[in-house]
């Protein structure tokens, strides 16, 4: 146990508290200071159940008494909060709840007598044009120290670490994609720190009198663009990426493709990319000679964040369904290849001479080509390849109901009158892209939920 430890069992007991105890770095953070021997008191909005050394206490940040009264007898407290997650209104205001989040907080620790905050922000620039996250996460740190309790500030790049954000987008990404299209961000300059890096320092933080009341920048021993952070991972894997850069893809849009791609929701995913759009490397590396910690290379942080995962998988919370999410997996993996066999019957059953055609054939091929894809990036769980299944088989749908327009109406509107096999595999058609449709709508709207997030690809 390091000497700054051991002066913290000078402390009361429970006088240490952590917020976002439950989240990534908090967890973490919380088993640190109890393998240590330190008394922690975690703060929750969910009630849970107390552990050894660890207090868990129940109160909504937004409710300043709940708040306050969560904070009696805690001397140093660890602000570890955002609102990145949430619906899209949620989302859209996050600036102003982090805001009012802040403002809480300070005024709870300052009427319950905190001696000391310990916040971890985001690495900014100071240019005028930062992403309204990045702005946020500044604007957080100048809250908290506006008051008369002394703030250490924690600046941290891209944190990398088993069931954080960035590297589960990251990770998700390359492991599914061996051609990557991407906007201009990707250059951007950042320097990676390894999750276990950032416990050290907030631990080490707490009695080095050195880093009260100061902002300190932390990063890895890596600068490197996003770009070669993919590639960096994609080498470990063993795998060959291409890179296409697109300068017009917004942050929105790379968020949107995220959604689609992996198991990280755009309403997280964009104040992700949103710190990347500037470069986030270590200008001021003071904190290196007050804390001296060996920093772990990007391709270390990757190699244990990866074997943590397969150690120790996350399961993400099922619901219970009348039709579950299993069954649609299957069920639309194999319509889709019976989709693929009644559209080739146009050429061993069909007598039309317009199957023959060049605007046809086109047409089937590309038809063809969509449920390849889909199911591609349907066998990797991917929302993207859900929505190209529901897309694709509703025009199915539609197009063979057109087909036997004749049936009702006395009349053909796509080609001639099919012969009555095609009519009679057009219904059959109809009935399996209908059955398409709606495990192709289950699957997108629930495979974040159903996501096997430990599971490696």
């Amino acid at each position: 146990m390091s000497q700054s430890v051991m002066n913290e069992s000078k402390l009361p007991p429970f006088s240490i508290l952590v917020t976002g105890s439950t989240g990534f770095i908090g967890s973490r953070l919380i088993s640190k200071l109890s393998a240590n021997g330190c008394t922690v008191r975690g703060l929750s909005r969910k009630k849970i159940e107390n552990s050894k050394n660890v207090k868990y206490v129940q109160a909504d940040v937004f409710d300043l008494d709940e708040l306050t009264k969560a904070m009696e007898g805690v001397e140093i407290a660890y602000y570890l909060l955002h609102s990145m997650e949430g619906n899209k209104d949620e989302w859209q205001e996050f600036a102003s709840r982090e805001k009012i989040q802040a403002q809480n907080f300070l005024k709870a620790a300052t009427h319950s007598g905190v001696k000391r905050i310990i916040y971890l922000g985001g690495l900014v620039n100071d240019g005028p044009d930062l992403s309204p996250h990045m702005q946020s996460r500044k604007e957080v740190g100048e809250i908290l120290a506006s008051g008369n309790i002394p703030v250490t500030e924690f600046r941290a790049s891209i944190i990398i670490g088993a069931q954080g954000g960035s590297y589960a987008m990251l990770r998700y990404l390359v492991e599914r994609l061996r051609i990557m299209v991407c906007p201009s961000w990707v250059k951007s300059l950042a320097q990676p720190i390894a999750v276990d890096d950032v416990i050290s320092y907030l631990v080490e933080s707490m009695s080095n009198e050195k880093t009260t009341g100061k902002i300190f920048e932390i990063g890895g021993p890596d600068k490197m663009t996003y770009e070669e952070l993919m590639r960096v991972y994609s080498a470990y894997l063993n795998k060959n990426l291409f890179v296409l850069q697109i300068p017009f893809l917004t942050t929105r849009l790379s968020s949107y493709w995220v959604d689609l791609i992996t198991p990280v929701k755009a309403s997280l995913a964009r104040p992700l990319i949103d710190s990347l759009v500037h470069d986030t490397v270590v200008t001021d590396d003071s904190i290196t000679k007050i804390i001296p910690i060996k920093l772990k290379s990007v391709r270390n942080a990757i190699d244990i964040a990866t074997k943590e995962m397969k150690a120790s998988p996350p399961v993400a919370e099922q619901k219970e369904e009348k039709t579950g999410f299993k069954i649609n997996q299957k069920i639309i993996q194999i319509s889709l290849v019976l989709l693929g066999i009644c559209g080739s019957s146009y050429y061993w059953l069909d007598d039309r001479p317009e199957v023959y055609q060049p605007l046809w054939i086109l047409g089937t091929l590309a038809w063809y080509s969509a449920i390849g894809v889909s199911i591609a990036f349907i066998h990797y769980k991917t929302r993207l390849g859900y929505l190209i299944a529901g897309v694709l088989s509703w025009v199915t749908l539609a197009f063979w109901m057109f087909d036997n327009f004749y049936v009702v109406f006395d009349t053909s509107i796509i080609a001639s009158q099919p012969n009555e096999l095609m009519t009679i595999r057009n219904f059959v058609g109809i009935v399996i892209a209908a059955v398409t449709v709606i495990s192709s709508h289950n699957l997108f709207h629930k495979v974040i939920d159903y996501q096997y997030k430990g599971k490696p690809i």
